[in-house]
């Protein structure tokens, strides 16, 4: 489609910010790394707050619920704005327009991180100094790979004991291979930790340290006793942007000195290459080097002009995009859902081309229809203040559209569009859950279902047998929270059964499965007959299924049916009833009735046949292997590693920073559970612990009897 047609001929767009001058950004970690008081020391030294919240007081600012406040983590993606006007640089004086969403660091809610990415120009990956490169920032790492978001990285906690600026590089480097350099050195560390030195302004900034809001501080010469290391590292940062950037390369390799902005517009172009990232120090809990950051996040990361256009596709299938233009009829994406006490349904949307006004119609090519659209908010945290039109680029909520679920893309009738939704892993825990009282029944269903919609990793379903509530989800805490937020805002009180592991089943060997479905009753019989060969597939590469059908022994109509026969059967493996995973299905012959023949019993005999030949391929039965890493001090090491052995876990490392000691294992899921409880009970409480799926492996011969027996007698099912 080309932008003439897009265009919207009566749209005389008034922005007050211009696009350039936007950023919309995410910060990103693994749990504990600092990211909320990262955003919240953005909030105040940008003026949004005048008094800054902590995490541990239970009064910041994006973690707003009551859960959040409780436990002292973040459960949901808060969207929040900000304004920022650098004072030097390319950017200098020009105020700018921040679009922040804070994500959670537990892998029980990486959906939250998911889907914020997908519609995020830019992130911050937030790391320690003292852990560096943790196994939540390896996921949410691979999901900025995976929409290729350019990042900037902030090492936080210089001021702890242990903490080494350049060693967190080198993890960086290490386990994410990722091409990361220093653009800026810190002064001191630990307890000495004073400021940091712009390798690109060779600046050095020192905090007063009598001015806790870290608002006060010198700017000198680089210290002396710095010099050779900062013009050791300057000469790395500019070799290696001068990869991207021909005149940086030039002028490098001539010898000549490069201008303050001739290097930062080479370390823009270097981070928008994918290629590159670009790594400050300091210290988010004491306020020194967040206003860097922010310059930082103006100077480096993109505005949606930077970026290439959305792609999507048209209803016929043809590739299409979103343009980032206000005079053109709106496009966006609804990448999140929340239910909110006084308003009703938020649909947050990301508008990727368009001026969307109050009160207009947006089509959704899902459901083919149009809702209008009764309200527009910018979201600050759990505040949220409304406005007339919403310009592309911006990310703001929806009231009054009903019929959405996340990933839908919301547009001009005309348009048409598709845009590409985000994906979201599958759950590995589910567990039954009933009400205390009969009477709760009706609320309960009404509470799950608006959870289940806002909650792409979170399900519910029945169970036909038993008629119980099955609730699935990414883990236990995950769970926890699902309840805790029935009883909240829904006054659901409700009692859980014992959490049961998503289990997945696969084959190891080749065979054939015939499949014939014949009923002959009086009047028209049903006539099906199917013959496949069933293979095992690459582990993680899925389900693939072929028609090698010629010479019409099954017409093309039944074709369909039959290999839609043969997924719905691998639903419930033969082993112990769970999903089959990674095999690959040929349909290559059959038979066909001319007149009893029908879709139905073609989808009947690709059932049988699979069941057939599942039996035959030597079936096995899969668990979840979870990558666990716990951190402890030095004496609690052995009780904790002997602990993960009993649990069946595989140590795969150990490193010793400090005093603290971090180990890391790969323990299958089943055994997981309580392991927090028995964990601080070896450690005294000092350790701590973060898990995430890893893959799935075979269940040990001598489990597989007392998996099956379960599996059999309890409901769950993912």
């Amino acid at each position: 489609m080309s932008l003439n047609e897009q265009l919207s001929p009566n749209n005389s767009a008034q922005r007050t910010t211009p696009l350039e001058h936007t950023r919309n950004i995410g910060i990103v970690a693994h749990i504990d790394a600092g990211k909320t008081t990262a955003t919240e020391r953005i909030l105040y030294y940008s003026g949004v707050v005048h008094k800054m919240g902590e995490v541990h007081d239970g009064n910041a600012v994006t973690d707003w619920m009551e859960q959040e406040r409780e436990r002292g983590i973040t459960i949901t993606s808060a969207a929040i704005s900000c304004r920022w006007k650098p004072s030097e640089g390319p950017y200098e004086g020009i105020e700018h327009q921040i679009n922040i969403i804070d994500t959670p660091g537990h892998v029980d809610f990486t959906a939250e991180v998911e889907r914020s990415l997908r519609v995020l120009d830019g992130a911050v990956g937030v790391f320690t100094s003292v852990e560096g490169v943790q196994p939540q920032s390896e996921t949410v790492w691979r999901q900025m790979d995976k929409y290729k978001v350019p990042r900037i990285a902030f090492i936080n906690k210089m001021d702890r004991a242990g903490s080494d600026f350049l060693a967190a590089i080198s993890s960086l480097r290490e386990k994410l291979g990722a091409n990361a350099h220093a653009l800026c050195l810190p002064i001191g560390a630990e307890e000495n930790f004073k400021g940091i030195i712009d390798l690109v302004k060779l600046k050095a900034y020192l905090y007063d340290d009598d001015d806790e809001s870290g608002m006060t501080f010198k700017v000198t010469d680089v210290p002396e006793d710095q010099v050779e290391q900062v013009n050791e590292y300057r000469e790395k940062l500019i070799e290696a942007i001068s990869d991207f950037d021909d005149d940086v390369a030039m002028k490098y390799l001539e010898g000549e000195d490069l201008t303050e902005n001739e290097i930062k517009l080479g370390i823009r172009k270097a981070t928008l290459s994918l290629k590159f990232t670009g790594v400050i120090p300091g210290s988010a809990f004491k306020n020194k080097g967040v206003q860097t950051l922010l310059d930082a996040i103006i100077d480096y990361l993109p505005n949606p002009l930077d970026l290439p256009p959305a792609q999507g596709q048209k209803e016929d299938g043809e590739p299409t995009e979103a343009i980032p233009t206000d005079n053109a009829k709106p496009v966006g994406l609804a990448f999140k859902l929340m239910t909110d006490p006084y308003v009703g349904k938020l649909v947050f949307f990301r508008n990727y081309q368009g001026t969307l006004k109050k009160g207009s119609s947006l089509y959704n090519p899902r459901t083919r229809k149009s809702e209008r659209v009764s309200r527009l908010m910018i979201m600050k945290a759990d505040d949220r203040e409304d406005i007339e039109e919403a310009y592309a680029g911006d990310i703001c909520a929806l009231i009054g559209v009903k019929n959405v679920v996340t990933g839908d893309t919301l547009c001009d009738r005309d348009l048409d569009i598709r845009l590409e939704p985000p994906t979201f892993p599958e759950p590995v825990i589910s567990m039954s859950i009933e009400p205390k009282t009969k009477a709760d029944q009706e609320k309960m269903s009404t509470g799950l279902q608006r959870l289940s919609e806002e909650d792409p990793t979170f399900s519910v379903t029945s169970d036909a047998e038993t008629g119980q509530t099955i609730i699935a989800g990414m883990g236990e805490l995950h769970l926890e929270i699902i309840r805790d937020r029935l009883f909240r805002e829904f006054k659901v009180e409700a009692d859980a059964g014992r959490p049961q592991i998503a289990y997945r089943e696969t084959i190891q060997g080749q065979s054939e499965g015939e499949g014939k479905f014949i009923r002959q009753s009086g009047g028209r019989g049903q006539y099906g007959h199917a013959i496949i060969n069933l293979e095992p597939n690459e582990k993680g590469k899925g389900v693939e299924t072929v028609s090698e059908i010629v010479g019409g022994s099954i017409p093309r109509e039944y074709i369909k049916p039959t290999l839609d026969g043969i997924l719905e059967a691998a639903n419930n493996g033969v082993v112990a009833g769970y999903p089959v995973i990674d095999f690959k299905v040929r349909l290559i012959d059959g038979s066909f009735h001319d007149v009893d023949s029908s879709e139905m019993a073609f989808k009947m005999a690709g059932i049988f046949a699979f069941k057939e030949a599942m039996k035959k391929a030597t079936p096995v039965l899969l668990e979840p292997i979870m990558k666990v890493e716990v951190a402890t001090p030095d004496e609690y090491q052995g009780e904790l590693m002997g602990d993960l052995n009993r649990r069946r876990g595989q140590i795969q490392g150990m490193e010793t920073k400090g005093t603290v000691c971090n180990i890391q294992a790969l323990v299958p899921l089943e055994s997981m559970f309580g392991y927090s409880t028995d964990m601080r009970s070896l450690s005294s409480g000092r350790a701590n612990f973060s898990m995430e799926p890893s893959h799935f492996e075979q269940v040990p011969k001598s489990l597989l009897q007392e998996i099956v027996e379960k599996s059999s007698r309890a409901p769950a099912r993912t």
